[in-house]
């Protein structure tokens, strides 16, 4: 913790020169590196058998299995140093839990169960170790991650508490043959092309007078983490790889976001969306011809899908004016590590075994989930994977355009007053797009200001 007082000492001297901020950082990253060398090897020559690092891991059960044999590999592997795993207790978040754990003095050294959304208040806990005092911390980041993406997960005192691990990209799935029957050739890439695939598949099919299939659909509920999967992919696309915040300044009301309430408010205007709730899988029926989902989608509709559905997957569509990449929100997890750790040397050590290709190549197979890393479709160690699972290698290829959420206080009330807002303009239509926008980020202002007080 010294360490980490002398790195926030660092930044915030002023007036300081670029070139003694350098040479300071150097020292510190040699001698965090020869303590933490020195404290580990102390400890561990001594009585080798009894140096163990606790690693905490999620609790779902294909993640529990997956981290099962990497800890089996490591401790068979490594003499002095064990690994012990244990899943994340359950409880209503794994957020919740950490910071339980982080005011009682219980945390683990090692978690990869890390949401970055959150990281602020872990930060301010003081229960995180600053990693880029590791001296080979950039090093092994931008071998990995690319550097855009990197930064993204910069904290607000210059510092990194997390590494980049696995994402969900939110993209498009959509039901090819309903596309076909409606001469769609190609998937929607903006939103008129949605909007006039939307008029081609909405039909009332049976005759009642009302709509019963629909271009997409999104749960209508008013709960913040819904809109991580439909305003908040669409923002971070139109806005070209934006947040919701800059410099640690919100920016909500934006032309971006207006644009974004404005396409939903249509949807859902036209009856292109319900605004029900549908009951079954409406996906797989065949009578909803789009979703926005993360990998995961891919195993269960390979599960449950009639043997004749067909579907695919692209991008997430952007303004029609919008020029360059199409960027998504990534659903990432991260891993960090505790500063209650005895062993920061050892944990980095393992954390690096962690994010290895061989263990990025188990996580792809036993979870589907996509690790970070900015070589990942043009490696060959993964091509084979690739090649039995072409759908997996899109959402693999838009990894590298995907961004997570900003680690600020008060950001779960951010969105809840964006749902609130959403709901009102989008789903209901009684406000303005940009009247609702420009609320949505005063009631936000408000909402930071008092908890400040």
């Amino acid at each position: 913790m010294f360490i980490v007082f002398l790195c926030d000492l660092v930044y915030n001297l002023n007036p300081i020169s670029d070139s003694l901020i350098k040479r300071t950082m150097l020292f510190l990253s040699v001698l965090l590196f020869v303590v933490g060398c020195v404290r580990d090897v102390g400890d561990s020559t001594s009585e080798v058998n009894e140096v163990y690092l606790t690693y905490w891991c999620s609790p779902n059960q294909q993640e529990i299995e997956l981290a099962q044999k990497v800890v089996e590999i490591w401790n068979d592997e490594h003499d002095s140093v064990k690994v012990r795993l244990q899943p994340i207790p359950a409880s209503q978040s794994s957020e919740e839990v950490l910071l339980a754990a982080i005011a009682g003095g219980t945390t683990p050294d090692i978690c990869s169960n890390m949401w970055p959304g959150a990281m602020s208040d872990f930060i301010k806990a003081g229960g995180l170790v600053c990693l880029d005092t590791f001296p080979d911390f950039y090093d092994v980041m931008l071998s990995r991650v690319p550097d855009d993406l990197l930064e993204s997960f910069r904290a607000e005192d210059g510092h990194f508490y997390q590494v980049p691990w696995k994402c969900n990209p939110v993209m498009m799935v959509y039901n090819v043959k309903l596309f076909k029957e409606a001469g769609i050739e190609k998937p929607p890439a903006t939103y008129s092309e949605f909007l006039a695939a939307a008029r081609k598949i909405s039909k009332d099919i049976d005759g009642d007078g009302k709509p019963d299939r629909w271009m997409g659909y999104r749960d209508i509920k008013p709960i913040w983490w819904q809109r991580l999967f439909d305003f908040y992919p669409f923002y971070i696309a139109a806005t070209g790889g934006g947040t919701l915040f800059k410099k640690g300044k919100l920016i909500l009301n934006n032309p971006a976001a207006v644009k974004v309430f404005s396409f939903f408010q249509r949807l859902y205007m036209e009856n292109y969306f319900p605004r029900s709730t549908l009951q079954g899988d409406q996906f797989l029926a065949g009578n909803i011809a789009v979703q926005f989902s993360g990998t995961w989608i891919v195993s269960y509709i390979e599960r449950f899908k009639r043997e004749d559905f067909e579907y695919d997957i692209a991008p997430v569509p952007v303004p029609d004016d919008y020029r360059g990449p199409v960027y998504t929100y990534g659903d990432p997890k991260n891993i960090s590590i505790f500063s209650t750790t005895h062993y920061p040397g050892y944990a980095w050590e393992f954390v690096k075994f962690l994010i290895s290709k061989a263990n990025d190549l188990a996580l792809l197979r036993k979870c589907t989930q996509i690790p970070v890393r900015k070589d990942l479709v043009t490696d060959e160690y993964f091509k084979e994977y690739f090649k039995e699972n072409p759908k997996i290698r899109k959402f693999a290829e838009q990894a590298p355009y995907t961004r997570g959420v900003d680690g600020v206080p008060d950001l779960k009330e951010i969105f809840h007053i964006v749902s609130l807002e959403y709901e009102a303009c989008c789903i209901y239509g009684v406000k303005e797009p940009g009247k609702a926008v420009q609320d949505a980020e005063r009631n936000a202002k408000v909402v930071m200001e008092w908890n400040r007080q």
